[in-house]
């Protein structure tokens, strides 16, 4: 049983980090677009608006995305103050009660809310309202259920650490070699 928790926690890890790293590929392509908006409006008095749009929704997706990954390397926003000099076996408790009762309801709560909001986006074709703009805004919209999912999952590979008591069942799972390869 030890091992299947293990493994559903290093598949659940693999998963963000492989969205983590599609964040990070998101960034430069970002970065990218960025420059050339700002070369063809200041230099050439061109602007496309679906250019605009679509850092915009790079942006949106990295952060969305990419939450999963940041919980996943404790890059997460977090009151330090008692957590810092606690003991391994209090941050554990901690981590579990606070992932229990606060996390997982707060997902629970965006994806009921979103939900609904994004299914309304598909069925009704949703594009942009700028002329020039997007189509498909529904898949901008759809970050929030990724976000959800992903963040979901990384809150169970968590709990299933905690429980264990292993600091990152990703790094100390002797049968995870090819996720640690790629993780490298």
């Amino acid at each position: 049983m030890k091992n299947f928790l293990i493994n559903i926690s290093v598949l659940f890890s693999f998963i963000n980090i492989f969205f983590g790293y599609l964040c990070s590929f998101l960034v430069l392509l970002m970065t990218i677009n960025v420059f050339v908006v700002v070369i063809l409006r200041y230099l050439f008095g061109i602007s496309f608006i679906w250019m605009q749009e679509t850092y915009v929704w790079m942006h949106a997706y990295i952060f969305m995305l990419g939450a999963g990954y940041a919980y996943l390397n404790d890059d997460h926003v977090r009151i330090d103050i008692i957590y810092r000099n606690a003991s391994s076996k209090y941050k554990r408790v901690l981590n579990i009660l606070g992932n229990v009762f606060f996390l997982v309801p707060f997902l629970y709560i965006i994806w009921t809310f979103s939900f609904p909001f994004v299914s309304r986006s598909f069925s009704m074709n949703e594009i942009s309202r700028e002329a020039g703009g997007l189509p498909m805004i529904y898949l901008l919209k759809s970050a929030i259920l990724i976000f959800a999912i992903l963040l979901f999952l990384q809150v169970i590979s968590k709990i299933i650490d905690d429980l264990l008591g292993t600091e990152n069942s990703l790094e100390r799972d002797q049968n995870s070699q090819s996720f640690l390869r790629f993780r490298k």
